[in-house]
């Protein structure tokens, strides 16, 4: 069973185990060493001022992702399934209680890779659609972002 909660401290190691093997499969096709290696350091400071959530199955961490709200758009980063878990609609659950957290949001933006056509066919799936590229940008790394606009509450 898939629960999606937000992250305690006590989860961040786990999460960044579970981020440098999900960004660990693009190794070669691009320079993921920012992902991979991140610190316990940086994840605590990202969970002072912006929301991280984290999937569980079965009572194991599969997943993670991050978000925050700046002037009403919602920027989502770091969207990570455990590769052994993929294919379960995990990516899914979290981009959905993102949309259902950020209730203070008229846009929703993130971005990939852009030769990850598995994320990119999730953010379609999803109702996202193709706003920019931004080619030899972090890490000289190409990127596609995708939007997603709200409907006004009524």
């Amino acid at each position: 069973m898939l629960t999606i909660r937000r992250a305690r401290e006590q989860d961040f190691a786990d999460i960044l185990k579970i981020q440098a093997e999900a960004f660990g499969e693009y190794q070669g096709l691009y320079d993921v060493n920012a992902w991979t290696k991140e610190t316990l350091e940086n994840i605590n400071r990202d969970a002072r001022d912006k929301v991280i959530l984290v999937a569980e199955w079965e009572g194991m961490l599969v997943g993670s992702v991050r978000f925050w709200v700046v002037a009403g758009v919602c920027v989502i980063r770091l969207l990570s399934v455990k590769p052994g878990s993929q294919g379960r609609g995990i990516g899914k659950a979290l981009m959905r209680e993102i949309e259902r957290l950020a209730t203070d949001t008229h846009k929703l933006y993130v971005c990939t890779m852009l030769r990850t056509s598995r994320n990119i066919t999730l953010f379609l799936s999803l109702g996202y659609r193709p706003e920019s590229v931004l080619p030899d940008h972090y890490h000289h790394t190409d990127f596609i972002c995708f939007s997603k606009y709200l409907k006004p509450a009524s």
